[in-house]
């Protein structure tokens, strides 16, 4: 039988030929192709090119091994150039913007050459050419005046060459060839791990055929559903049946990566052979104190590519669960950057666990997987009513006055041309302050920046040639800032389109511009439309149009499932109020009182685990004060009562989490900040929480951002306050409840102390789950709190 392993010509050329130091001093500067990936520039480049210019010319050639082996590598060319009187006399360009001056490039980077010459190898075999040229053309993207770098290949060096480059890379496929073989035998005898639930039986085949048929599905699934098996499980499956590649578990926090790992090892138990990989962020996975990435201050970037491929050799050939302790100590024995490392990794692994950032965001996402357009992955977003939010700050961006003055005074004397630069830059904030000052507005919405872009590119093209440079520490970190923040702004100025707007904020220093993504849905196809299927779940999908409007291009092709829960609604009591309200009119003492007072209605009624989940920290703080004017004196004897800080480190949140205890003879009570960390994504099953008291809406506070969003929704589907205000704020609500019931045999209040609970504009967005639900008031709370658990007492 033979097999045929596919590889990019920019993958094979950069995982075979590239060497020597990790140096964030030049390499992230260089690093222009990825971040103006079908800019302007580039593509205005092609088409000056005229009728003999063919643009994105896709190529491949197939190279037999051995008599089992054939490698297929294939690209796109970002140009091939005929000569109509000489047929003879073809071009291959391989096109790379930047903002380094072209004076100092001097000699092509040798990765983009060796790409050039093996498009200019296949065209050259396609055609049967004995001689071909290449050229090398830098795009300066301030000035857009190029630099050509050319030269003429005689095609039998190119063969010899080119052949050596693929041969070393034979090494690499045999082993996938052998690897994924046992793989699929693997995945045709692992059974599900557990007993099928109905509901959760039903995800799964909804998942397959989404799979099976190329589609996206959105999956509303209740706490306990067991999403992550019932979403990953049929992936797998269809992996084993050949209708993927490679599954991407895409998280938004920590503890669901976590959660994924643990489903990796539990059918690893059951017979699974398949690679997982878990990929950490640099800062987190770092070793040393301070991540510098260089080579004079790490010894781990100090050669790191001259020893990266023998650790990844050795670590796939050796481990099928790669966590992030597997990762530090295959780094530490190869001494290379574990950050890097774990990416190249992950080009050999089955399913990556990783934040959405690493697929979605247009700055780092991972590049080596998108350059084929037949790579078949699966996307398996997780918590994906998180995805809305983030993918609008992923395509958002913005810049302060205060970051150029910052930088302007560290230059000013060492560097005064670029200083000149920067405050040119600066000067146009204050245009922007005195244009939202004349609007009597808190912000203003601008239209049209073009001279400020320009003036940042020119800016970022100084700091492209001050940053090559030596220079102190101090000085390095704080241009190194403003640079790549000024790059993004810039990048994201590339992709704006009737979906963007653009805001001015602020005065003096916090004077801000912002190009602010309202609906993400068409930037987030152009990665969602490289996936074979895209599955999209969560606790709280709801209202599910509302989802796929903004997560989807084509909402409308989309399948969409709702999956019940498997919780007895006996094991639940669910109440709202008439008699409370957290309107922002209505806070006051009188209010945070009578909170309080539920509070120790509800409390009262069985010791345990409680949460009570406020609008804000400044709303905790007076609901606290009030609870505690009577209730205090009784912590320590037989009452705990903690607050959430606004800010907490890993081991203060764990420590936190660790004081709700199973099987607690005293009550202790929690007071946490509806949407904060401790409202979705903890796992407190059993009796280690038995109530949650959630106070207010959730609805965002009026800002900038919401008011553009609720007028930008208004103008295009008549819907504003709920896009902007009301769709997020339930989100929150419903994340907080589902903390209670996680598993069947979990029992549990869920209070919703807002008199909007009653409203039907709410009610009508309630989960199944919650219905029915008691309409209660201060006076009737005890008492059917009391009942609930009286009439539980004996199965607790």
């Amino acid at each position: 039988m033979i097999h045929q392993v596919r590889v990019s010509v920019r993958n094979l050329v950069e995982f075979i030929l590239r060497n020597g130091d990790i140096d964030q001093k030049t390499g992230a500067l260089q690093d222009v192709d990825a971040m103006q990936a079908g800019s302007r520039a580039h593509r205005k480049l092609q088409k000056q090119g005229g009728s003999d210019y063919k643009a994105e010319v896709f190529m491949k050639c197939q190279m037999d091994i051995d008599e089992e082996l054939t490698i297929q590598v294939e690209g796109r060319a970002d140009g091939v150039i005929t000569d109509p009187s000489d047929e003879n006399n073809i071009i291959i360009d391989e096109i790379k913007g930047t903002f380094t001056k072209l004076d100092a490039i001097e000699e092509p980077d040798i990765l983009h050459t060796a790409q050039a010459d093996c498009y200019a190898y296949m065209y050259a075999v396609q055609k049967e050419l004995k001689q071909i040229r290449v050229r090398i053309t830098y795009i300066q993207l301030e000035t857009e005046e190029i630099k050509i770098f050319e030269f003429v290949r005689e095609c039998d060096a190119l063969k010899e060459w080119f052949e050596s480059l693929v041969l070393q890379y034979a090494k690499w496929a045999r082993w996938q060839i052998g690897w994924q073989e046992l793989r699929d035998d693997s995945i045709k005898n692992t059974r599900f791990p557990y007993a099928y639930r109905i509901s959760q039986k039903r995800m799964m085949n909804g998942v397959y055929r989404s799979i099976e048929e190329k589609k996206n599905i959105f999956i509303q699934a209740p706490t306990g559903t067991g999403k992550t098996l019932g979403t990953l499980f049929p992936s797998i499956k269809a992996m084993g049946a050949g209708k993927c590649g490679r599954i991407f578990y895409l998280t938004a926090k920590t503890i669901t990566r976590t959660v994924a790992q643990e489903a990796g090892e539990l059918l690893s138990e059951h017979g699974l052979r398949m690679k997982f990989i878990t990929l950490t962020a640099k800062e987190k996975i770092c070793p040393l104190e301070e991540c510098r990435c260089q080579a004079d201050f790490c010894p781990y970037a100090k050669g790191h590519y001259d020893r990266v491929n023998d650790a990844v050799f050795e670590m796939i050939q050796e481990e099928d669960r790669m966590n992030r302790e597997c990762i530090l100590e295959y780094a530490e024995k190869f001494q290379v950057c574990p950050f890097e490392f774990q990416l190249d990794a992950s080009l050999w692994c089955d399913t990556i666990i990783c934040d959405y950032n690493y697929v979605f965001d247009p700055v780092v996402y991972l590049k080596r997987f998108f350059a084929d357009p037949m790579a078949n992955m699966i996307f398996l977003v997780d918590e994906a009513h998180n995805l809305v939010d983030r993918a609008r700050e992923m395509y958002s961006s913005g810049l302060f006055r205060g970051d150029f003055q910052k930088v302007l005074k560290v230059l000013r004397l060492s560097y005064p041309k670029t200083a000149r630069k920067v405050h040119k830059c600066g000067q146009f904030f204050k245009d922007f302050e005195e244009y939202r000052q004349e609007t009597g507005e808190n912000y203003a919405v601008v239209k049209e920046i073009g001279s400020f872009v320009l003036s940042l590119m020119r800016m970022v093209s100084d700091f492209e040639d001050i940053l090559r440079e030596e220079m102190p520490r101090e000085l390095r970190e704080t241009v190194t800032e403003l640079y790549f923040n000024a790059r993004r702004f810039i990048n994201t100025y590339d992709l704006m389109d009737d979906r963007y707007r653009i805001y001015t904020e602020g005065s003096g220093r916090d004077t801000m511009i912002r190009l602010f993504c309202m609906d993400p849905s068409e930037k987030l196809d152009e990665r969602i439309g490289m996936s074979r299927s895209c599955i999209f779940f969560s606790a709280t999908l709801l209202p599910v149009q509302y989802y796929k409007d903004l997560l989807s291009k084509k909402p409308e092709e989309d399948y969409e499932m709702y999956v019940d829960s498997p919780f007895s609604e006996e094991n639940r009591l669910i109440f709202t109020v008439n008699d409370v309200s957290s309107r922002y009119s209505s806070r006051n003492e009188e209010q945070y009182g009578r909170i309080a007072e539920y509070i120790r209605k509800i409390i009262r009624a069985r010791n345990g685990n409680y949460m009570v989940f406020c609008p804000s920290y400044d709303f905790m703080e007076h609901v606290f004060d009030a609870f505690a004017e009577r209730e205090m004196q009784k912590a320590g004897n037989g009452l705990t009562v903690l607050r959430q800080k606004s800010t907490m480190n890993e081991d203060e949140r764990q420590a936190f989490l660790d004081s709700f205890k199973e099987r607690p003879h005293e009550t202790t009570l929690g007071f946490c900040v509806l949407g904060g960390i401790f409202s979705e994504g903890i796992d407190l099953k059993s009796d280690r929480l038995i109530g949650v008291i959630i106070v207010g809406t959730g609805l965002p506070g009026i800002g900038s951002e919401r008011e553009l969003l609720k007028t930008y929704f208004d103008e295009t589907r008549g819907e504003g306050f709920d896009y902007a205000y009301l769709y997020p704020g339930l989100n929150k609500v419903f994340q907080a409840g589902g903390r209670v019931i996680r598993s069947e045999s979990d029992q549990g209040v869920i209070a919703l102390l807002d008199e909007r609970f009653n409203y039907y504009r709410y009610q009508r967005l309630f989960p199944r789950e919650w219905i029915p639900f008691r309409k209660l008031n201060s006076n009737s709370v005890e008492k059917n709190v009391e009942k609930f658990w009286t009439e539980r007492i004996n199965i607790l």
